[in-house]
């Protein structure tokens, strides 16, 4: 026990208190998890708590003068806040950090004035503040200190009736919110933030500090997602901005019409976004000419609902949002999307989710950057097998070829990863296809799986539905092929000279291949056709599908053709990927079939 009074605090004791009330945060996420109620009982508080905690630990670094770091832990806390509690908490940090004067070590009086102005900045961030939360709890938690300041020129005898004080706030929780009372329980978010000051009195009393391999091990844990009773909106949809001059009033009034849950934390160089809504891929487009999307998180509170309010769940299927399957048929049989990223100079969007493909075909041309695609990182794929682990028996994940994109390689990588974590058999194949090809054999193993097929029987069927597949893709120009460096910029002109109307081919090892190189695209329309009926002579068609970009009149033209071939509509027409526009350009049309 530390007897000794501490008039003053540097910045490597606040630094060191943090670490302390982190550690505090990650020894009882569960438990917050497990009594998450407000505003939506998705059981993440206690995750998204730690998450935030996780950044300060990863990106902040100690310096003996307080401003310096305050600010560091601050800036750390936005980079990496998550839901409703971590970027209320990251903004009175910053507000705390904002308020400081750039002093080597700071008074209790003048802690106690910092973190009362600084609750002033976590009710800014809120839309519609709401009292019995964590704000509640901020703010009775910094008035007492301000009561008190004077009593006390000790910080441990300061914070300790301080915390009382909050401790005595966070049970009146319960009873201002009408569903904490219903459920009997406490705001997880206030109760964290309880368990936060616990371990930052725990420093000041003892003096020890939390070894940095203590807080190495500490690890963010998912729990299992709680129903949501009632889901005003779907998805629960978060941020990262950067810029020179963000303006949040600007930001808020762009946005507060697009749902509710809406918190803005931050400064005019970095701001953090929560809102939950209906239309992502609405919201961040907007948000996009406002400043650069450095960062982005969107969970399906939908999706999460139905899988966690099912039973009997043996196999998930799991793949990415180059397979262009329309959201319907995702829906219909549980398709589990992880999203590839879009790029436009240094924002990002996420497939299928904040940037649809018919927003992307729009911007594509008047982009001053061309736009690129990547692969989904590793964390991507670990998070969601992860969560699906919960709640499966075991999962299949069928991803983008790996000749063209590290997709497979990543997924892979996660898959052994949580495998190794908790015993679930997760296999990860090499669809070699793309587009709406990828699609069909998800598809299919999809209806394989609801009539009763084991993973192990779904595994030994996959290759030979890979290997009888066909995917022919026909262009316009080789325009965006030079644009995407698949092509030279000297064969790109001769090509143009000539008006060639490129047809591709996704050869059986998954690469991309030259299959014809006609005039017009009428030959190159009859050309597809021509291939198309040499190879159903032999075989018959289990399905077909068709993707297109701004092309929807051609691919009609093939649905058409195909349905007089083969005597079955298509079983779907949808648009494509970014994954595949960015690459071969506007009005592509890739014609997709898979024999029986």
């Amino acid at each position: 026990m530390n007897t000794e009074k501490i008039k003053e605090i540097n910045g490597r004791q606040l630094y060191d208190s943090f670490m302390s009330g982190a550690h505090r945060i990650f020894e009882n996420q569960r438990l917050l998890n497990k009594i998450n109620v407000y505003p939506v009982a998705d059981a993440d508080t206690g995750t998204n708590l730690a998450s935030t905690m996780r950044s300060i630990i990863q990106s902040s670094q100690p310096h003996q003068n307080l401003k310096v770091s305050a600010v560091s832990i601050a800036d750390a806390a936005l980079t990496g806040a998550r839901g409703n509690s971590g970027i209320i908490f990251a903004q009175f940090l910053y507000g705390f950090s904002n308020e400081l004067k750039a002093k080597e070590s700071i008074t209790v009086e003048d802690f106690a004035a910092c973190m009362r102005s600084a609750v002033n900045y976590a009710y800014e961030a809120i839309a519609n503040p709401t009292e019995g939360t964590i704000l509640s709890v901020i703010k009775d938690w910094a008035d007492h200190l301000c009561h008190v300041k004077e009593n006390w020129d000790d910080f441990k005898l300061a914070l300790v009736e301080a915390f009382e004080k909050a401790s005595e706030s966070l049970k009146e929780t319960s009873v201002k919110m009408k569903e904490l009372t219903k459920t009997d329980v406490v705001d997880a978010g206030a109760k964290g933030f309880v368990y936060f000051l616990e371990g930052m009195l725990e420093f000041f009393r003892t003096g020890e500090q939390i070894d940095m391999e203590t807080l190495a091990a500490d690890e963010v844990v998912v729990e299992d997602v709680i129903g949501h009773d009632v889901i005003t909106y779907r998805y629960c949809s978060e941020a990262l901005m950067t810029g020179k001059n963000l303006d949040k009033n600007q930001i808020k009034k762009l946005i507060e019409g697009f749902g509710d849950s809406l918190v803005i934390a931050g400064s005019p160089q970095k701001m953090r976004i929560h809102i939950h809504t209906d239309t992502p891929w609405l919201l961040f487009v907007e948000l996009g000419k406002l400043g650069n999307i450095t960062a982005q998180k969107v969970d399906d509170m939908v999706m999460q609902n139905v899988v966690a309010s099912s039973t009997g769940n043996r196999v998930a299927l799991v793949t990415d949002s180059s397979c262009d399957l329309p959201q319907e048929l995702v829906e219909k049989h549980r398709i589990h999307v992880v999203p590839l990223s879009i790029h436009f100079g240094e924002t990002f969007y996420l497939d299928g989710i904040t940037m649809k493909p018919e927003q992307f075909n729009k911007m594509l041309d008047d982009a001053p950057v061309y736009p690129s695609t990547s692969q989904p990182a590793f964390k991507e794929f670990y998070n969601r097998f992860s969560y699906l682990s919960t709640h499966y028996q075991s999962l299949i994940s069928i991803n983008l070829s790996s000749k063209l994109s590290g997709t497979w390689q990543n997924s892979r990588n996660a898959a052994r990863k949580v495998s190794e974590q908790t015993g679930k058999k997760i296999d990860v194949v090499n669809s070699r296809r793309i587009t709406s090809g990828m699609g069909l054999i998800i598809l299919r193993a999809a209806e394989a799986l609801e009539v009763g097929i084991t993973h192990d029987e779904l595994m030994e069927k996959i290759p030979g539905w890979i290997d009888r597949s066909k995917i022919l893709v026909t262009t316009r120009t080789l325009k965006y092929i030079v644009k995407s460096g698949r092509v030279s910029n000297t064969k790109g002109f001769i090509g143009n000279l000539l008006n060639l109307k490129p047809i591709v081919v996704v050869a059986n090892d998954g690469n991309i291949q030259s299959f014809g190189k006609p005039f017009t695209l009428k030959q190159s329309m009859r050309l597809v056709m021509k291939e198309f009926e040499k190879i159903l002579q032999d075989h018959s068609v289990w399905g077909y599908a068709i993707s297109h970009a701004s092309n929807l009149k051609t691919a009609e033209w093939y649905a058409g053709k195909m349905e007089a071939l083969t005597g079955q509509p298509p079983l779907f027409i949808h648009n494509a990927s970014p994954a595949l526009v960015a690459n071969v350009g506007l009005g592509v049309v890739a014609i997709n079939v898979l024999m029986e």
